[in-house]
């Protein structure tokens, strides 16, 4: 079995975001990029399946060099192999495109990536790739096991989940608690060194350009009502909130 973990590098939780004014693009000047938490449960979860059927986990991400070090990351927790494909997607289309074009020819049983990146969170490269692809799809799963020549899932829905079996390929999106995080051991931080990072290029399939963007500075306002005076949190309420 082959699997393929597709993987976001995003400004960690803890980042601020400013614009750079000079291009209207997100300053990445004093940002901390880390892999996208639940792309962090799927590769987990990759890798949990291939210590036990001994499948083949390939990880792939659309970006930069500067991301090399986080597709090393996931090769030292056990991924087999990377994939940078070269460029700066501005689209989830074109993340989409690129992993189709990588699939196409390099056919994989299994693509695994989050259910959502946390910078733009559009939560619809997974179904993009899916349909271009004609592999079943389900977003977002928390459950993942091989049964026999397919799946079986737990994927999450309005008001509660559902067991669901499944033929593969499929292209699923993950998300806790599908797996535990896991942390690179020693040994695997020194085997990644030598495990490869193929770089292919990014098929262009048409540029948006951000023209402008602005981010509006809040401060949220933090105020203690005693639970004695509701009639001052419900003042509160009508004259500064507009709430009442």
């Amino acid at each position: 079995m082959k699997i393929l973990v597709c993987i976001s590098c995003v400004p960690d939780t803890t980042s601020k975001i400013a614009i750079d004014p000079s291009t209207s693009q997100i300053s990445s000047q004093g940002l901390t990029f880390i892999v996208g938490p639940y792309d962090d449960y799927a590769l987990s979860r990759a890798i949990e399946l291939k210590e036990s059927t001994g499948a083949e986990v390939i990880v792939l991400h659309v970006g930069g060099s500067e991301s090399e070090a986080l597709i090393r990351k996931c090769l030292a927790l056990g991924a087999d192999s990377g994939v940078r494909v070269d460029g700066n997607p501005t689209t989830s289309a074109q993340i989409a495109n690129a992993i189709v074009s990588y699939v196409k020819q390099n056919p994989m049983d299994l693509i695994l990536m989050g259910k959502e990146s946390i910078d733009y969170n559009s939560g619809i490269v997974h179904g993009l790739v899916a349909g271009a692809l004609g592999y079943t799809h389900f977003n977002p799963v928390m459950h993942l096991d091989i049964a026999g020549d397919g799946l079986k899932l737990e994927v999450e829905m309005d008001g509660g989940k559902m067991e669901v079996s499944c033929p593969l390929p499929a292209v699923l999106g993950c998300q806790e608690p599908i797996a535990e995080w896991k942390i690179p051991s020693m040994r695997g931080i020194m085997t990644a060194r030598t495990k490869e990072i193929v770089v292919l290029p990014l098929e262009s399939i048409g540029q948006i350009q951000i023209v402008k963007a602005d981010i509006a500075e809040t401060a949220r306002k933090n105020k203690m009502i005693k639970a004695e005076d509701a009639e001052q949190l419900i003042d509160l309420l009508r004259t500064e909130t507009n709430v009442l």
